[in-house]
């Protein structure tokens, strides 16, 4: 569906579109290929070398080393497949949720119970 006035964003969201798939495009490939056991098994393993094998930029390695969810998301990333990446280095979505908020992760999970929980 397109957005009726592409001329007036909505503040603050990310459209994830054919230019941010586009962007992503090496991230969210790596992302993919660890639904398959042996390639999350490569990647615990040594993380270097895989990512080094998926041609990522540094910057892009760099945002995967740091775990910064929100500069993923940011360069790109999708999110259905930063949850397979979450998934692998031990964070799972309301982990990552948290950090892209700025908030402790009690703090996060205190919220989802919250009423107008955002």
């Amino acid at each position: 569906m397109m957005q009726l006035d592409p001329g007036r964003p909505i503040p603050d969201v990310l459209i994830f579109n054919l230019s941010e798939s586009r962007k992503g495009y090496r991230i969210n490939k790596l992302c993919d290929s660890l639904t398959v056991e042996a390639n999350r098994r490569a990647f615990q393993a040594d993380e270097e070398a895989y990512l080094s094998a998926h041609g990522l930029s540094e910057a892009e390695k760099d945002l995967i080393r740091a775990r910064d969810w929100a500069g993923l998301n940011a360069a790109g990333g999708n999110i259905y497949y930063l949850l397979k990446l979450g998934f692998v280095t031990g964070h799972g979505l309301y982990r990552m949720g948290a950090q892209m908020r700025g908030e402790t992760f009690e703090a996060f999970l205190a919220s989802r119970n919250g009423k107008g929980a955002r």
